[in-house]
């Protein structure tokens, strides 16, 4: 028998069609942050350099200016950081995922409650 688990609310925001910030692109540029590198970041969530520049560069071209700097390497090698943008971005998101679980928290347990024991 597995152990419940502790619900976890995971939102996704849509700016219409061509832009959107969700869990997984917060959490590329928390990886981004702490690591300072975009390949770093994608192996530390199990995803492709390739896939990982792909969503980096959705996040730069959807904002006013880009959330992710990065430099090409050489002699002294390269790297990535957030922008000021960015750090605010991730901090609105993170925000708002706090918010709304606090807002949701008795809907939330209303649900677990309802769920089949295992």
């Amino acid at each position: 028998m597995t152990e419940p688990c502790s619900p976890r609310l995971r939102l996704r925001v849509l700016f219409g069609s061509d832009a959107m910030l969700g869990p997984g692109k917060a959490d590329l540029l928390e990886a981004i942050r702490e690591s300072g590198s975009i390949s770093a970041a994608g192996r530390a969530m199990g995803m492709s350099y390739k896939r990982a520049w792909s969503l980096v560069e959705e996040m730069n071209a959807a904002f006013r200016a880009p959330l992710v700097e990065s430099t090409r390497g050489g002699a002294r090698g390269g790297g990535a950081h957030l922008s000021d943008l960015g750090l605010r971005v991730l901090k609105a998101y993170r925000g708002l995922e706090e918010d709304a679980a606090r807002a949701g928290a008795a809907r939330i347990a209303e649900l677990q409650r309802l769920l089949r024991k295992g």
